[in-house]
């Protein structure tokens, strides 16, 4: 781990032992935590210490906070909206990451910045909700023909649906994983143990085992790391407030087992461990390998390659190697997302058109 790396990571482990750091590397530190989308959450971890930052930087961290506020605002509105819209559906509709962690007021909300709402129905009820959100406003009509079947054919999501007038995006997920993916699991038991909001509501958040396992399998399954410092920090905040200790951790391990989600959440928690020195019981990491069935040698190179990709998109992250294991991630990424062949004329396709 290069310097620029290691001296975010001690920020966000140990935001306390920042007094005294020299100006040049606050400045540093700013830069960083704004690249990897955690500036908002590094304000809250300094403001939460105590620590008096200079006065510099208090701009910086004063504006991540108020912007961090807003958005968090504007996630409720919306929530409330879409529970206006699918009122009527019949069925759960489940939160998913940020909109999840806003609604149940959970400690990764502070200081987290979101792009989209992002929501899970069930499949029978796709069609239907796609529809009652249309009516509400929302259309995925600047998606071509080509994405429109991608999505609805391949994926485990609609086209993102953006807001006609606020511009605001609800993805839309019928599953946690795509159906043509070589990892699967059963969205219908995520929707069946999640709670409502309020009693009545339409509106449900995952129980917390599930909240964990959605997140690892987001970050270490899709393949979108252009964010995943972002997403590893909410996944520590969740294991952190949640517990994966004695009392934790049996709950969690036998979710991991009715849905098949332990690969990911091996990767999940040796990443964690590594770079954020996240709490876990010892029996964690050992039941995971297992359940992860993966070679030692391929392991070593896959905790490799996720910590090179993990670091934020900075020069003073990069090592001789970042940008080819980034590469080898996203081509790992869409080999799991569906089969060789789907993705050769889907690859050639996207490269023909340029996009």
């Amino acid at each position: 781990m290069k310097p620029g790396c290691e001296l975010l990571l001690r920020a966000l482990r140990a935001p306390e032992d920042l007094p005294g750091l020299p100006a040049r590397e606050w400045d540093l530190l700013i830069r960083l935590a704004r690249r990897a989308n955690l500036l908002a959450r590094l304000a809250v971890l300094v403001e939460s210490a105590g620590v008096e930052a200079p006065p510099e930087v208090q701009p910086h961290l004063e504006s991540a906070r108020i912007l961090a506020a807003h958005q968090r605002q504007v996630v409720r509105r919306e929530v409330s909206r879409i529970c206006r819209a699918l009122q009527h559906v019949g069925c759960p509709v489940v939160l998913l990451k940020g909109a999840a962690y806003v609604m149940a007021d959970l400690p990764p909300a502070r200081g987290r910045l979101f792009g989209d709402v992002d929501i899970l129905v069930p499949r029978e009820a796709l069609d239907e909700a796609e529809h009652a959100l249309r009516r509400a406003g929302w259309t995925s009509q600047e998606y071509g023909a080509y994405d429109q079947r991608y999505y609805r054919r391949w994926m485990h999501e609609l086209p993102p649906m953006r807001h006609v007038r606020r511009g605001t995006v609800v993805d839309v997920h019928h599953d946690i994983l795509p159906p043509t993916g070589r990892l699967r699991t059963d969205p219908a038991r995520i929707i069946a143990a999640a709670r409502p909001l309020d009693e009545g509501s339409v509106i449900h958040v995952p129980i917390p085992e599930d909240l964990v396992l959605h997140s690892a399998t987001h970050l270490f399954h899709d393949g979108e790391l252009e964010q995943g410092l972002r997403d590893l920090v909410d996944l520590d905040v969740l294991i952190r407030h949640h517990g994966l200790g004695e009392a934790g951790w049996p709950r969690l391990r036998e979710r991991v087992a009715e849905l098949g989600l332990g690969r990911p959440l091996y990767h999940a928690a040796v990443q964690a461990r590594r770079l954020l020195r996240t709490p876990m019981s010892e029996a964690v990491p050992e039941y995971l390998a297992a359940v992860a069935a993966l070679p030692p040698t391929l392991a070593a190179v896959m905790g490799h390659l996720f910590e090179r990709a993990l670091a934020p998109d900075h020069r003073a992250c990069d090592h001789w190697d970042t940008a080819f294991a980034r590469w080898l991630l996203y081509v790992r990424s869409h080999a799991l997302r569906m089969p060789m062949r789907l993705l050769l004329p889907h690859l050639l396709r996207k490269a023909w058109a340029g996009t």
